[in-house]
Parts: C-alpha cells; sequence; structure tokens
C-alpha cells in the first residue's frame, strides 16, 4: 500500500509565544515531521546557513518566483521578501513527511485560501501578562522593540478564531504533546486517508 500523504501544519502566534520552541522540540523527537525553511532576499547574516536558517535568494530571483507561482505564500517585511517555496514543501509531504510552517498570521490566511486541507493551529501564552514577562524576560531587545512586538501581537491574536485549533503554551512539554496530537488526528481524518480509501474501492 502507498504511503500516506503527509499534512502541512501551520502554526502562528504572537513574539513571545513560544511557538519556535513547540515546534522545535516536536521536530526534534519526530523524524517524520519537517520544520519548513523560508526563503527570503535579505543578505546572509554571519553563521548562518543557507538551506538550514533560510534558502537565501537575491531580489530579482524572489520577484521572479513569485510571477511564476513557486510560493506557498510570501510577504514583505523591513524592505525584504519572505516566502514558503511550495516545491520544497511539496517534496516532504509526497514522501509521506508532515511539514510545519512557523509563518505569520498574514501568511496564513494566505495558505488558507491557496491550500485548504493544510490544518492552521495558533499558539498562545496564558495571559497577556505572561507574554509581557516573556518578552522582557528574554533580555533581547529594549522596551521601544518590546512595545512594538506586543503592538503587533494585538492585531495577530484576533485572528485566532480563523484556525483550526488553539493552543495555550503554558506548560512547553503539554503544548508539544498537544500539537503532536493534533497532527495525528488530522492524519486519521477521513479527507487524509482518501488515497487510501480509494485504493481499497479499487480492489474490492
Amino acid at each position: 500500500m502507498n504511503k500516506k500523504q503527509g499534512i502541512i501544519v501551520v502554526v502562528s502566534g504572537p513574539s513571545g509565544a513560544g511557538k519556535g520552541t513547540v515546534c522545535k522540540c516536536l521536530t526534534d523527537k519526530n523524524p517524520g515531521i519537517f520544520l519548513s525553511v523560508s526563503a527570503t532576499s535579505r543578505q546572509q547574516a554571519e553563521g548562518e546557513i543557507d538551506g538550514q536558517t533560510y534558502y537565501y535568494l537575491t531580489e530579482e530571483d524572489f520577484k521572479a518566483r513569485i510571477k511564476n507561482n513557486e510560493f506557498l505564500e510570501w510577504a514583505t517585511y523591513n524592505g525584504n521578501y519572505y516566502g514558503t517555496l511550495k516545491e520544497k514543501v511539496e517534496n516532504q509531504t509526497a514522501q509521506g513527511n508532515d511539514v510545519i510552517l512557523e509563518i505569520d498570521v498574514q501568511g496564513a490566511m494566505q495558505i488558507k485560501k491557496t491550500y485548504p486541507h493544510a490544518v492552521l493551529v495558533f499558539i498562545l501564552p496564558p495571559s497577556w501578562q505572561e507574554l509581557e514577562k516573556r518578552l522582557i524576560d528574554r533580555n533581547r531587545e529594549d522596551m521601544e522593540q518590546i512595545q512594538k512586538r506586543l503592538e503587533t501581537a494585538r492585531k495577530e491574536i484576533p485572528f485566532a478564531d480563523k484556525y483550526n485549533y488553539i493552543i495555550v503554551n503554558d506548560d512547553l512539554e503539554t503544548a508539544t504533546k498537544e500539537l503532536e496530537s493534533v497532527i495525528t488526528a488530522e492524519k486519521v481524518k477521513a479527507q487524509s486517508c482518501k488515497n487510501i480509501v480509494e485504493q481499497f474501492k479499487n480492489n474490492i
């Protein structure tokens, strides 16, 4: 019997919700689940690895790929282009692997329109106060930058009800298990098993 098609899981959430940590914990423990690597037109920074940190493209190449419909989603941020290459994701799902796209709300809404079978998961912190605390405790940015992130979060969080699942990241291990459970449940849905059912029908 042919291997079941992998699924695309879109994970979004405000900065400080811990979505990146949850995704990394899940992919580290599950060899059949991959975290998608985005493409970007920005310059490669020291210590970054092409194909692991990002796929680095020239702005000209990025724009040409947009015209050729080679992205599942794309957006501009701080004057640079960012996007998810369709071919990279579909190659993995064709092999039966599941792919997590850790992207923002804008990209998630694009995928919801163009790839309706994708599973959308929104990760929230347990409270607004906890979100503020996490951003401050990271000690990465000054208060002006933190306030900008909080302002972005105020715009992102209302989109949570457009997602298929919401996970509250109060405990990392629990949140990781919940995300894993979402993927397990989605893979045994009738729609996900459609090809297998067709094979049975053809041999009855």
